[in-house]
């Protein structure tokens, strides 16, 4: 199975980001993207399936876009980030993608996961 899944945890509130915007987009060329897919983050802060259903999952890049501004508005914050933007590079032959985000009002971290 092709896939690119997500989760992310509120580091501050120390629980899954839930109703996040998430977005994934595809390079088709330099500057230039395209989106695939658009979902929120279920009760578990999870995105399970990202890639749309008979989809390719072709090498090249792929960018995550999650609209944070609009979660931590919700919780009457202010972030740093209202917007954060994960690009990763598919390679030939790779199928399955987990990317975690880490986030605070002030930062984030991302990681591939398992």
């Amino acid at each position: 199975m092709k896939r690119i899944s997500t989760h992310i945890l509120d580091l501050v509130r120390g629980k899954p980001a839930t109703d996040v915007a998430v977005r994934l987009e595809k390079q088709s060329a330099p500057g230039d993207w395209q989106l695939l897919t658009s979902a929120r983050t279920d009760q578990d802060g999870r995105c399970a399936q990202l890639v749309p259903t008979g989809a390719d999952l072709a090498a090249g890049n792929y960018r995550l876009v999650f609209d944070t501004g609009s979660y931590y508005a919700k919780h009457q914050i202010e972030p740093l980030h209202p917007v954060v933007e994960v690009t990763i590079t598919v390679r030939e032959g790779e199928t399955t993608f987990h990317i975690p985000l880490l986030l605070s009002p002030n930062g984030y971290t991302t990681y591939r996961g398992s």
